[in-house]
């Protein structure tokens, strides 16, 4: 899977995770420690299963847990127009 930031979409790491700022409308997303796993994952060129299997590891949920949140975040990542892939 090839995923991007759209153009005028910033992250910022933060103490609690990832910030993404739309710099277009001036909304931004918290992402929490999970959630900047994943995008960190698909931004460098993961799979998204290869990302819910790290997050599986990593965070000990299981396998089917964890590729139904990562499908989940990237939905809401598209759907408010901050990724294209």
């Amino acid at each position: 899977m090839s995923l991007r930031l759209r153009p005028g979409v910033s992250t910022a790491d933060t103490e609690y995770g990832t910030v993404v700022l739309d710099e277009h409308n001036g909304q931004y997303w918290q992402l929490n420690a999970t959630g900047t796993l994943v995008v960190r994952l698909l931004l460098d060129g993961r799979t998204l299963g290869q990302a819910a299997a790290a997050v599986a590891e990593e965070f000990d949920v299981t396998a089917e847990r964890a590729l139904d949140d990562a499908t989940a975040l990237l939905d809401r990542l598209r759907t408010a127009g901050l990724v294209v892939s």
